[in-house]
């Protein structure tokens, strides 16, 4: 928990900043290993903290649920000691693909009382992007509900599922939720792992090929615990939401992870996002410390119900992740919500290293990405990694030698070497002012960042090219006032189909139901050819530059 009510000379937290100190605060034990559960949970109740409310739900019927730790201690054992039963344990990967719900909340931190590994799959998900998933991750269990469980239906080999809304008619081999929570409370304590064991199993889009496996270490709590105090400031009064989904890393490294490490009250609000439901959301549980994506920002200020809105809100912080946040919608939030918005920088694969850190008084510029969150040097690299000096754009690195925060050692099978000369190359293109901060200036690829989603343009062209009438496909991002971008899709057909507005929301319809319901193209152009190097690469840079006129 933040311990400032005022900010702290960046300067001087540098200087006075031990990676010691920090991991002392995660856990109690002292053994140079940690669990995951116990630096979420577990230390917090032995603290005499097991009454303070962990979780604030309220489902789409507007019923309100409250857990508080002791509760989450309480459940968690019961559905890790079915987890053991069914012989589950250290290093297992379970997947789970449920809403905003309680049950989520238990299923991770039963899983990481095992020392096993959680697995998140977005609800939008379609039965293409689960089935890579749970095959690449070996996943011996898949736990979701009655709403998302069709999704699994025609996987050539689905683990086990557990059902939190039981069996049905379909799908009578199901395993039961209340069944399973009915078990007896495991007595085996948590385990003690190294700090490079996985307690999360992520996925990151890239551009070519299917998504990236990213194994986020136990040594990566120590970064969610500096963003949630710096950037973010969580306070022990404050009351906090972040609304980003917890299938997507943002959402489960800041939203669950984070907050429960400093013992602090999240929010979940399970309906889907509106301007309207946001509004009321915040009123109603008086939330002081909020968290998005730039989408929700500008729906929010395209709405007009949060003009002047100060006076009816409880805010009195900010903050905006996912891509970089426009002045003109930090100006909207400040005069309207009544408190400063803050940009912050991260990736799936190293969680936020460069923030505007509301509890650090460091200088900050519009539109800029601010300072290395302490624990990070970061560099700007030229081809040649070498580094480059102040004004001149080039990729954003991680110096990992002089980084003791930094967690990430690679994908977890492979499937990339972000590495050179001891820096991790992020992939994005920036300069370094003369101050120190950071400001963005673009991607070296082609990621698409849609509404705050990441998506490979690889995934979308894959799904568009399995239509009976596409030849070709290429993917691209297309700047749109609300989403910041949105996924066009350049189609080349096959001899015998004709271009036609059917046609088009056939394959729309088609990508939505097999992918994902936020990665489909919601543009789709017919032409004739793509453009292409002597070797056949698609050049997308001249499809984006055609999208952005």
């Amino acid at each position: 928990m933040s311990r400032h009510a005022k900010p702290v000379d960046y300067g001087q937290y540098l200087t006075e900043f031990r990676i010691e100190d920090v991991i002392e605060c995660l856990d109690d034990h002292m053994d140079g290993c940690f669990n995951a559960y116990e630096s979420c949970c577990g230390r917090h109740v032995r603290a005499g903290r097991g009454e303070t409310i962990a979780l604030i739900h309220e489902a789409t019927d507007g019923a309100v649920t409250r857990l508080s730790y002791a509760e989450l201690e309480e459940r968690s054992a019961r559905l890790a000691g079915w987890l053991a039963g069914q012989g589950i344990g250290m290093g297992d990967r379970i997947a789970c693909m449920l809403p905003r719900s309680p049950e989520l909340l238990v299923t991770v931190l039963a899983t990481w009382r095992l020392g096993a590994v959680y697995q998140p799959l977005f609800t939008a998900f379609g039965p293409d992007a689960v089935e890579f998933r749970l095959a690449r991750a070996d996943t011996r269990l898949v736990i979701t509900d009655a709403a998302n469980r069709s999704k699994f239906d025609s996987l050539a080999n689905c683990p086990p599922v557990l059902s939190v809304d039981g069996p049905d008619s379909d799908h009578g081999e199901d395993l039961d939720w209340d069944r399973a929570l009915e078990t007896s409370a495991i007595s085996t304590p948590p385990p003690r792992l190294p700090g490079d064991a996985p307690f999360l199993q992520m996925f990151t889009s890239g551009t070519v090929g299917k998504p990236k496996g990213v194994a986020v270490p136990l040594s990566g709590l120590v970064a969610f615990r500096l963003y949630m105090e710096l950037a973010i400031e969580l306070r022990e009064d404050d009351r906090f939401w972040n609304m980003a989904d917890p299938g997507w890393a943002y959402g489960l490294y800041y939203a669950i992870t984070g907050p429960l490490l400093l013992g602090a009250t999240t929010h979940f609000c399970e309906a889907g996002f509106s301007a309207e439901g946001a509004m009321a959301f915040m009123k109603r549980h008086s939330i002081t410390n909020f968290a998005a994506a730039p989408t929700a920002y500008r729906l929010m200020k395209a709405s007009g119900l949060f003009d002047e809105a100060s006076a009816e809100l409880s805010l009195r912080s900010a903050s905006s992740a996912g891509e970089p946040l426009n002045a003109e919608v930090a100006h909207w939030v400040e005069a309207n919500l009544g408190c400063p918005v803050m940009d912050h920088y991260g990736q799936t694969e190293t969680g936020m290293t460069c923030n505007n850190h509301h509890a650090l008084n460091h200088v900050r510029h519009e539109g800029g990405m601010g300072m290395p969150m302490p624990g990070y040097r970061l560099a700007v690299l030229d081809a040649e990694y070498r580094e480059l000096p102040a004004g001149e754009p080039g990729v954003l690195a991680v110096d990992v030698e002089r980084s003791p925060v930094h967690f990430f050692a690679g994908y977890t099978w492979q499937e990339k070497h972000p590495f050179a000369e001891g820096y991790y190359l992020t992939g994005d293109v920036v300069i370094r002012n003369d101050d120190g901060s950071f400001q963005f200036a673009g991607r070296d690829d082609d990621i698409i960042t849609t509404a705050g989603y990441r998506v490979g343009p690889a995934d979308v062209e894959n799904s568009v090219m399995t239509h009976p009438a596409v030849a070709e496909s290429a993917a691209v991002g297309q700047p749109d006032e609300i989403r910041g971008e949105i996924i066009k899709s350049y189609v080349v057909l096959r001899d015998g189909f004709e271009p036609s507005d059917a046609l088009a929301d056939e394959i729309r319809q088609q990508v939505r139901e097999r992918l994902s319901s936020h990665a489909y193209p919601r543009v789709i152009e017919f032409v004739n050819d793509l453009p292409k190097t002597p070797s056949g690469k698609i050049q997308r840079f001249k499809l984006r530059a055609a999208a952005n006129h």
